[in-house]
């Protein structure tokens, strides 16, 4: 089990000082004058009440009592000329009361049963019948973060449950598990399982080498769980020249990819869709800090566009090489670079993303068991159309390097490859009575494959935490040999339910 857990105890508290000043002095007492002056003169006018001496008047009555200030007890010092403000005290008081630590939680419970569209002896009967919680619990202090996510997990179609937190398999699935802290204040730092992205793609990935578990979103998911987590190291640095994302992963993530355990899949070498009785048996590479993976992003802002620069140093995430010494499926090496640039344009927002995909163990193209290096673009457009209403759109192009150099080392009845590749997707989205329902259609179109795989969705939410949720995941294809049409077979529908919390 492969998680980079980290639980930290930190203890701080606080004081304040607070200065007194000295108390101010009372203003001496006026003494009384009742002298006359001369004989003739009548007796002088008395003086103001209070002004006089405390004693009797002629009359025989009290005089009265001095005002505030001038006798007596001292009224209390302004505020800031002695103890403290009503301010200060409550600053005090809030931090004296304040926790050290503070703990968030989120979750859901969420029951899914779906059913295949055709009928296929290689695949398990029902495409889904799973019940699955999800914990996540965040801790926060003023020098770190801290987050656990988990799913725990009860699927019926599933044949095996022990825990392989690589693959996703058994009743446990650990989604994050990782602290978060800033050494310094331009730079942030987080450690442990993750789940990482970026790029502009609508799900179409280019420069975005984290892993993906496809096995999840081909049997309709919901789209989280397309980003499979990671065990890395990422540090984030800011700068007014430009930011720097750096992720480090000592041992190699790949994909959570198509295997034949639950969706049947074409192999190359029977020629022919295969399901459980051909389960891929892939070569993940397992030495710590020699399989390792780099990935960079360095991205800016001018004015209201954003552009990024890419990096990658690793494997092909999926295993879509073969090594038939052993007959084991295998991850090449691969290096990548690219851009991306985001921007508004028209109302809505632009996007677009370029990759170079150089296969490192295959740079001449002349071996059959190792994928070709690539380049890989898209540009794609996103706005709103009416209320509530979205619509989206991109175009992807692959384009294989060194074409005539892979069909000539094919042999003789493989399937082969064409020199490009071209998918068009299209998302729509439309929000109805107070968007408590959602209309959802997202389509993957190959003109050059002629294939397509749709995603209809519709989900209301019943209240604050129940939501209802019926959908599909639909294959078609022309050939059982291109990416979409293999999984023809393997179209299916589904309905689920969600208690959120």
């Amino acid at each position: 089990m492969r998680a980079i857990l980290f639980f930290i105890c930190l203890i701080s508290s606080g004081g304040g000082v607070v200065a007194l000043l000295p108390a101010q002095s009372s203003p001496p007492s006026a003494e009384p004058n009742a002298q006359s002056t001369n004989a003739q003169s009548t007796d002088e006018p008395a003086l103001p009440p209070g002004l006089d001496a405390p004693e009797k008047t002629s009359q025989g009555q009290d005089p009265p009592a001095l005002p505030p200030g001038l006798g007596g007890a001292e009224p209390a010092l302004p505020s800031g000329l002695g103890g403290m403000s009503p301010t200060e005290a409550g600053e005090e008081s809030e931090q004296e009361s304040e926790p050290w630590l503070t703990l968030t939680h989120r979750g859901f419970f969420e029951m899914r049963a779906g059913t295949w569209l055709h009928s296929n002896r290689d695949q398990r009967d029902g495409s889904a019948g799973e019940q699955r919680a999800q914990f996540g619990l965040e801790a926060i202090t003023d020098r770190w973060v801290g987050r656990l996510t988990l799913d725990l997990v009860s699927d019926s179609v599933a044949t095996d449950h022990a825990i392989d937190l690589e693959a996703g398999d058994g009743f446990l699935d650990l989604r994050e598990a990782s602290l978060s802290f800033s050494p310094w204040h331009a730079i942030d730092v987080r450690a442990g399982r993750q789940v990482l992205t970026w790029g502009t793609g609508d799900l179409v990935f280019i420069n975005d080498l984290f892993p993906k578990d496809f096995q999840s979103f081909f049997l309709g998911r919901e789209p989280e769980y397309l980003k499979a987590p990671s065990d890395a190291v990422r540090v984030s640095a800011y700068h007014e020249l430009a930011n720097v994302d750096l992720v480090y992963t000592p041992l190699f993530d790949p994909d959570r990819s198509i295997d034949g355990s639950r969706i049947s899949y074409f192999s190359p070498s029977l020629n022919q869709v295969v399901g459980r009785s051909a389960v891929v048996n892939s070569d993940r590479p397992e030495e710590w800090f020699d399989d390792d993976e780099w990935a960079m992003r360095v991205y800016r802002t001018f004015s209201a566009t954003e552009v990024a620069l890419y990096g990658y140093f690793g494997r092909w995430k999926s295993p879509v090489g073969f090594d038939p010494a052993r007959n084991r499926a295998i991850h090449p090496r691969l290096f990548v670079t690219g851009a991306s640039a985001r921007t508004p344009l028209g109302g809505g927002v632009g996007q677009a993303e370029f990759g170079f995909y150089d296969s490192l163990d295959d740079r001449s193209g002349t071996d059959p068991n190792v994928p070709n290096g690539q380049l890989r673009a898209l540009a794609g457009y996103e706005r709103e159309i009416g209320s509530d209403r979205t619509l989206g759109g991109q175009v992807y192009v692959e384009h294989r390097l060194d074409h005539s150099e892979y069909r000539q080392a094919l042999s003789g009845g493989a399937a082969r490859g064409d020199r490009d590749r071209v998918v068009v997707t299209a998302r729509l989205t439309q929000l109805l009575l107070a968007q408590n329902l959602e209309l959802s259609f997202f389509a993957f179109y190959s003109p050059t494959d002629q294939d397509a795989y749709l995603r209809p969705k519709v989900s209301y939410a019943i209240d604050d935490h129940f939501t209802v949720e019926v959908g599909g995941s639909v294959f078609v294809g022309e050939h059982e040999s291109t990416f979409f049409g293999q999984f023809e077979e393997s179209s299916s529908v589904y309905a689920a339910v969600r208690f959120g919390f």
